[in-house]
């Protein structure tokens, strides 16, 4: 495991970490794109907190709790994410994690829309509402960046409603993004 990780070291980070460029040449030798979702998926994994980055803390954890002490053990774990982190409870995790993930800033509460739509577009598994939600926000212009409510309403949102929406039901607990959403949606049928 630590000869894995001082492979991608970045030398130059006070704290032993691999950086943007370790993590590339990670994606090369895993031969899978840095935008790719395993690698959200594998940093989930690994609990990094920090875009961009995976401490030697994060990364030794990680690869145990995986049993990966190798680069053919990595490759192998790869195909394995996909399926894993998209079982119900595990998925609605890593959903919530690729919004904090985003939240590259101190007390960043926040994504703009443009992030939230790429990363809905990333992680949101096949849904009747996805399209139609990434319309409703880049027509909109009451908001202008999503809560973590507000993106976990939208899982809630697209789980629990039928294509119809003739089971929605305005009076539960939704986020005002969501209501405002259905009520955009009525009135384009």
């Amino acid at each position: 495991i630590q000869a894995l990780f001082a492979a991608y070291q970045d030398e130059s980070i006070e704290e032993p970490a691999i950086g943007p460029e370790g993590i590339e040449r990670l994606c090369e030798d895993l031969d899978v794109p840095p935008t790719d979702i395993r690698m959200l998926m594998f940093a989930y994994k690994l609990g990094a907190v920090r875009m961009g980055y995976f401490t030697q803390e994060e990364w030794r954890r990680g690869l145990l709790s995986m049993r990966v002490d190798s680069m053919e053990k990595l490759k192998e774990c790869f195909s394995e994410l996909e399926v894993e982190v998209h079982q119900t409870i595990a998925f609605r995790e890593f959903f919530k994690y690729a919004f904090q993930y985003c939240c590259t800033e101190p007390r960043q509460k926040t994504l703009d829309l443009d992030t939230a739509a790429q990363m809905l577009q990333l992680v949101m598994p096949v849904s009747h509402y996805l399209e139609p939600f990434l319309e409703f926000l880049s027509e909109q212009s009451e908001y202008k960046a999503l809560t973590l409510d507000q993106w976990q309403g939208f899982l809630r949102f697209s789980e629990e409603t039928l294509p119809d929406m003739s089971n929605y039901d305005e009076n539960q607990a939704w986020p005002l993004i969501i209501d405002n959403f259905v009520e955009w949606m009525s009135e384009r049928r």
